[in-house]
């Protein structure tokens, strides 16, 4: 099977990332036998966030045996991510 990583950037001063968070974390509760989670501080890890081409906060990045595989930009909704991550497994 193919290995699945989510990714969220975000900041701590953003707004949007403070809804995104909670978000990301009861989905890594769920999926965490599937899906490696990785939350990604944009303003600690900038050199990361330059080769994702991270623009906007939150940003979520989907990627299936090291290349991305989708990526949203803004709030993205529990059930969004698991349809993809389900396409993905396929």
């Amino acid at each position: 099977m193919a290995k699945l990583i989510l990714m969220d950037f975000y900041a701590d001063w953003c707004g949007p990332c403070k809804m995104q968070g909670p978000i990301f974390e009861d989905l890594a509760k769920d999926l965490s036998d599937k899906v490696e989670f990785r939350k990604i501080n944009v303003d600690k890890e900038s050199d990361l966030a330059v080769e994702k081409g991270i623009m906007v906060v939150p940003t979520i990045i989907l990627e299936k045996d090291g290349v991305e595989f989708q990526k949203w930009m803004g709030v993205t909704s529990k059930e969004e991510l698991i349809r993809a991550i389900n396409i993905a497994q396929k």
